[in-house]
């Protein structure tokens, strides 16, 4: 059996247990024809009722085509979202947000049946290559399942992260009432998803309320970078200042020049986009402060996973941790952009509510 069919059949049959009849649909660019093409005859071996398509690649600030919006809309069982770049925003939900029955709103008709209705599963794959898809998906999922409840166990009632690293960073992380979040590779039950290649855990930061509030510290990025237009290694580290919750300073070398560029561009998209009526009155200037919110601290867990600059393999990577810029995933910092960095060997200590402190990672060594 070729080593990518086999790839596709565990993520179809293991990772999210397609089932006969159940209705999959697989969106792709023609980059990623033959991942997608697995993955479909993997999902058909099964029995599943099964559709493919396909569109351009979608950058950061691209709009999803009708046709592949109008498709998810038909609520599958499954969905893959197979892309080059990004699956491509959904203005309609973007200007009109869709609400879920706990009052949660959703900018995208994806994660509005993910997870507010929850009523899909899904894999999204934002920069999949065929090498990445064949090293770092056939993995132990069982034994990445016991690291990610571990932590999970471990961040229980924790209220602040303190991340250091050889290479500057020095950053405060409030937590408090935020859960863990798991790309632990099952994505067997509605509501669960995640990426392939899995292996990570990952909080939303508490957004920054005035003074005080929020993230405050140093993070220096020394792996790879997410921009606009794509991910890349870092040749310069980019180190970023950040107060109450947001980056207030961007400096280095050409790298930190583009990571600027990137920010200022999804700052002054967030009016031109609500004058448009692409986003609520208002709403502008959520977008704008939020371009420099904190959204994310992720721990890498996959074996398999290297730093290649590209980031959906990057951020899984053992003896890492990562960052985002830009919108979180507790859905209260909505942004244009979600930029994620790497940052090397990482020392990371957990302080509880009674004042206790635990480090589960010592440059870049997971202590549990």
């Amino acid at each position: 059996m070729k080593k990518e069919l086999q790839s596709a059949q565990n993520v179809v049959q293991n990772v999210c247990k397609v089932k006969k009849n159940e209705r999959v649909l697989i969106i792709a660019n023609p980059g990623t024809a033959a991942i997608a093409q697995d993955l479909y005859a993997a999902s058909m071996d099964l029995g599943a009722k099964t559709v493919l398509i396909y569109q351009s690649v979608k950058t950061s600030f691209d709009n999803a085509e009708p046709e592949v919006l109008a498709a998810i809309k038909t609520n599958p069982d499954v969905c893959f979202s197979i892309s080059e770049n990004k699956l491509g925003k959904d203005p309609e939900s973007s200007a009109r947000p869709l609400i879920a029955e706990d009052g949660q709103k959703y900018n995208h008709i994806f994660d509005y049946l993910l997870e507010g209705k929850k009523t899909m599963r899904a894999v999204w794959t934002p920069g999949i290559t065929q090498d990445m898809f064949d090293r770092t998906v056939n993995i132990d999922y069982d034994e990445l399942k016991k690291r990610c409840k571990r932590l999970g166990d471990l961040f229980k009632n924790v209220v602040s992260v303190t991340v250091t690293a050889p290479g500057g960073t020095n950053i405060s992380v409030p937590v408090k009432g935020r859960p863990l979040m798991y790309d632990d590779g099952d994505f067997s039950k509605p509501g669960n998803g995640g990426n392939i290649p899995a292996g990570e855990v990952f909080i939303s930061p508490l957004v920054g309320q005035g003074e005080g509030i929020g993230c405050q510290g140093t993070i220096v990025f020394d792996g790879s970078m997410t921009f606009s237009d794509g991910d890349a290694m870092l040749e310069t580290p980019i180190t970023c200042k950040v107060q109450d919750g947001y980056v207030t300073e961007i400096t280095g070398a050409a790298e930190a020049r583009r990571l600027l560029k990137t920010i200022t561009e999804a700052e002054l998209r967030s009016f031109v986009n609500e004058k448009e009526g692409k986003l609520p009155a208002g709403m502008g200037t959520v977008y704008k402060k939020n371009a420099r919110n904190i959204g994310e601290l992720g721990i890498g867990l996959n074996p398999a996973a290297g730093i290649t600059g590209n980031m959906l393999e990057d951020e899984k990577a053992f003896t890492t941790c990562h960052f985002a810029i830009g919108e979180n995933y507790d859905n209260d910092a909505p942004s244009l952009i979600h930029l994620d960095g790497i940052v090397r060997n990482p020392t990371i200590s957990l302080l509880y509510e009674d004042g206790t402190m635990n480090t589960i990672m010592d440059k870049g060594t997971l202590t549990i």
